[in-house]
C-alpha cells in the first residue's frame, strides 16, 4: 500500500513550509531526497521497507510538490542547495532527529550533499543516488556531456524553459501513461499536479540556475578549503544511465570528496532507482545503516 504507516504534515520553517511524510521508528532515521521533477512520492516503495527497522522523512525539498516556493534573487540563493539544506536541519531538528542518515536520488543528491558538508555533525552516514558533484559534472563538460545534459543549460536561461514546460508539461517530461505505470498511481497523480503548476515549474528551474551559479561556487570553495564529507558513504548508480559512459567508473570521484569509506552499489534499472528497483534499494541502504553500528541518533 501508498506510504502505509505514514503520517503526512506540513513544517512551518523560518525561510520555508515544507510537506513531508513520517513513518516507522528506530534510529538512525532516514532522510530520503527525491530528484526532479519528482515529489517525495517517489520514495512510496522504499520508505515502508526501511520504516521497518528506521524512523523515515521524506518531504518535498523547498520549491518542488506542495513544499512552498519563496522568492527568488538575482543570484537564485533561494534555491541554492546550502538554503534546501537549512531546511532540512530545522525540518529534522522539529522532529527531533538529532543525527541521521540522509538519502539524495538525482537534484536531491545535491543537497544531501550540502547538508553533509555544512552540517557533518548531523550527518551519520550518506547514500548518493546517480549523480556526481555538481562542479566535478562541469569540470568535465564536453560535447557528450553538453549533449546528453543540455537541459541543464537551458534550464539556466530566463523565462524560455517555464514557456516551453507550460506550454505542455507532459509533452516536456514524456509519455505520461508510461510515467503512470513506473511510478504508480497515487505517486503520479502527485507528480502530475507538480508539473502542472507554474510556480512549482519556476522554483525547480531555480533549482538548476542556482547549480550553475552558486552551488557550483559552494563545492569550488569547499574544494581550495580542503572539505570532504566526513561520514561514510554509499553511492548507488544504475547500469541502465550514463554515468558509466560519461565518467568511467564514477565511485572514484566521490573517494575524492569523502574522508570515510565508500562504498559502491550498482542497480541494473534507468534513472529513477527508488521507482525501478525499490526493495533492492531499500536493501542497500538498509545494509548501509546497519554497518554504521549502534550510535543513537
Amino acid at each position: 500500500m501508498y506510504f502505509e504507516g505514514f503520517s503526512l504534515a506540513r513544517a512551518t520553517l523560518s525561510q520555508a513550509t515544507l510537506r513531508y511524510r513520517q513513518g516507522g521508528s528506530g534510529d538512525p532515521a532516514v532522510l530520503l531526497l527525491h530528484g526532479h521533477p519528482r515529489t517525495h512520492a517517489t520514495w512510496h516503495g522504499v520508505a515502508p521497507l526501511l520504516a521497518e527497522r528506521h524512523s523515515v522523512v521524506c518531504p518535498d525539498l523547498r520549491g518542488y510538490g506542495e513544499s512552498s516556493k519563496p522568492p527568488s534573487d538575482a543570484r537564485h540563493a533561494p534555491y541554492s542547495k546550502r538554503s534546501m539544506a537549512s531546511d532540512l536541519v530545522e525540518l529534522m531538528a522539529q522532529l527531533g532527529h538529532r543525527r541521521f542518515i540522509v538519502a539524495g536520488h538525482d537534484r536531491g543528491a545535491y543537497v544531501a550533499l550540502r547538508l553533509a558538508l555544512d552540517h557533518p555533525d548531523l550527518v551519520r552516514g550518506l547514500v548518493i543516488l546517480d549523480a556526481v558533484p555538481i562542479s566535478e559534472a562541469l569540470r568535465r563538460c564536453g560535447a557528450e556531456f553538453a549533449q546528453a545534459w543540455w537541459h541543464w543549460f537551458f534550464f539556466a536561461q530566463p523565462d524560455k524553459p517555464e514557456a516551453a514546460i507550460n506550454r505542455d508539461p507532459n509533452g516536456w517530461y514524456g509519455d505520461p501513461e508510461q510515467k503512470r505505470r513506473l511510478m504508480g498511481d497515487r505517486a503520479f497523480e502527485d507528480y502530475q499536479r507538480a508539473i502542472h503548476d507554474p510556480s512549482t515549474v519556476f522554483a525547480m528551474l531555480e533549482d538548476y540556475r542556482a547549480g550553475l551559479g552558486i552551488d557550483r561556487e559552494h563545492e569550488e570553495a569547499d574544494r581550495t578549503a580542503g572539505r570532504k564529507v566526513r561520514c561514510p558513504l554509499l553511492f548507488g548508480w544504475a547500469s541502465g544511465d550514463d554515468l558509466g559512459r560519461l565518467y568511467g567508473d564514477p565511485v572514484e570521484i566521490w573517494r575524492e570528496w569523502c574522508d570515510d569509506v565508500v562504498t559502491e552499489q550498482v542497480f541494473d534499472c534507468g534513472h529513477h532507482i527508488a521507482e525501478e528497483q525499490p526493495e533492492q534499494l531499500a536493501r542497500a541502504i538498509l545494509g548501509f545503516a546497519e554497518g554504521l553500528g549502534d550510535e543513537a541518533s
